[in-house]
């Protein structure tokens, strides 16, 4: 609890500066359009209000998210995040809208600006504050895992790129007399309309359901397996309730002579040492037992293994059990999205009956959800 109190403190700050940076800009910016007579500048300053408009998001966003879980959200309000960051993308992709569309009437109805030294300056100002500024929020999103700040953070050095863009324009007029502020706005509110889109795209992705990252979740299952008596962990399966607040089961191999007070003890370790080491919460752990008092069990479960592997698509074959009494097989086996799950099923089966005519087999065809 104290972690995420201390990340909303981060949060919110680096967004009251960001806030505080994006309205005067905006505000001088505006100024400077107007008297220039430049939709370029002009645009650049709708482009900074809608900045401070995002962090103003952000702050409401991270706030919400951390509102304690309740009966109604047992898993509380973490996605909230997600939620915000998406309102932030559509605020980028109005402004980028509303800006193409000036510029088009400038195109079409052009008009000169008029450049002073004191609009060069600010526009040079500008261009530093948003590149300190960017490159700040940025680090901070990415040290407290923070979509929406990562996105202010690129989306402010992208806007020091597009003030820079502007003294270009504003140097050619200068030196030929060609005015290139009408096109330049046009582009301006493109490159705005594609990150308002990407960040839109990348949001619904994670509230949609993304593949876990594989270093992390390779690492869970090396700790999990490190435990004595684990001699396997699968099927690791996280659920993102918002940053930092990940909810996880897995499945271990455990030897068929534990007793259930030695599972149990081995379920409290597991769910211990990967909350302490990943900050994640283990909901569930499920149970293989493992035949180890009979070596034709542990030769069978070998070659039954080379089997499955031998197919293309089948990435990993574990959980194996076989009961004599009633000739009966037991197992998973994970299988590959590029494949067709059902043919590989039927194949391995018929496989399997040719070298095992004498037995049945119980195969549970896992999802690749992890690596």
């Amino acid at each position: 609890m104290e972690k995420n109190k201390k990340r909303e403190r981060i949060i919110v700050r680096t967004s009251v500066i960001g806030i505080i940076a994006n309205v005067l800009l905006a505000a001088t910016k505006a100024i400077i359009g107007v008297l220039s007579n430049s939709i370029a500048i002009t645009l650049d300053a709708v482009n900074n209000l809608s900045d401070g408009f995002s962090s103003i998001v952000t702050v409401i966003g991270t706030k919400l998210s951390n509102k304690p879980a309740d009966k109604k959200h047992p898993f509380g309000y973490g996605r909230t995040e997600y939620l915000s960051t998406m309102v932030i993308s559509l605020v980028i992709l109005y402004a980028g809208l509303t800006s193409l569309i000036e510029s088009i009437k400038k195109i079409i109805y052009p008009s000169k600006p008029e450049y002073t030294a004191i609009t060069l300056l600010v526009i040079v100002i500008a261009v530093l504050v948003k590149i300190v500024l960017g490159v700040y929020v940025k680090r901070t999103g990415d040290a407290v895992n923070s979509g929406s700040l990562q996105a202010s953070g690129q989306d402010a050095i992208m806007d020091a790129v597009i003030s820079a863009s502007t003294l270009v324009a504003a140097g050619v007029y200068l030196m030929f007399h060609v005015s290139l502020e009408a096109y330049l706005g046009a582009m301006i509110a493109v490159i705005i309309l594609k990150a308002g889109y990407d960040m839109l795209a990348e949001t619904i992705s994670k509230i949609l359901g993304e593949r876990a990252d594989s270093e992390l979740t390779k690492s869970i299952k090396q700790s999990i397996a490190k435990i004595p008596g684990v001699q396997g962990a699968y099927d690791l399966l996280l659920d993102n309730y918002g940053p930092e607040r990940l909810l996880a089961s897995v499945h271990i191999e455990v030897c068929d002579t534990l007793t259930a007070g030695d599972i149990d003890n081995i379920t409290r370790e597991i769910q211990t040492r990967v909350f302490r080491e990943y900050n994640v919460v283990i909901t569930a752990v499920s149970v293989y037992s493992v035949n180890t008092r009979d070596e034709h069990v542990v030769a069978v479960r070998e070659e039954v293994s080379k089997i499955c592997m031998s197919f293309e698509g089948i990435l990993q074959m574990h959980g194996f059990y076989l009961n004599e009494e009633i000739k009966m097989m037991t197992f998973d086996v994970v299988i590959s999205f590029q494949v067709d799950r059902n043919k590989t099923y039927e194949d391995l089966e018929e496989e399997l009956l040719k070298r095992f005519p004498d037995y049945q087999f119980n195969i549970n065809l896992d999802v690749d959800f992890s690596d």
